[in-house]
């Protein structure tokens, strides 16, 4: 069962992902110099209206067995600990224990 900080992580994943198009595009005409001012103001106010979940920057990776934030495998999704558990454990394809 994941915790609370791995589903605020998959819940902002989605939002995201659901209004990235829209958010690129009032952002890009928000940013275009070529426009009026009186457009480019109308895009900024609709960017602001967009939730807290819609920005990018609220995505963060995070392990998807312990939710830790920190030390993250992005192939595997795990953080350092829980990738050398399943490691040993043999759970991961393609990955074995090195010894040299």
């Amino acid at each position: 069962m994941p915790n609370a900080r791995v589903l605020r992580d998959i819940k902002a994943r989605n939002v995201v992902k659901a209004n990235e198009v829209l958010r690129r595009a009032y952002l890009y005409v928000a940013r275009n110099e070529t426009l009026s001012p009186q457009v480019r103001h109308q895009a900024q106010l609709q960017l602001n209206t967009f939730g807290k979940y819609t920005h990018p920057t609220t995505v963060k990776n995070r392990c998807s067995e312990s939710g830790r934030g920190r030390g993250i495998i992005s192939e595997f999704a795990l953080c350092r600990y829980q990738f050398r558990l399943k490691a040993l454990k043999l759970e991961l394809p393609g990955v074995h224990k090195a010894s040299w």
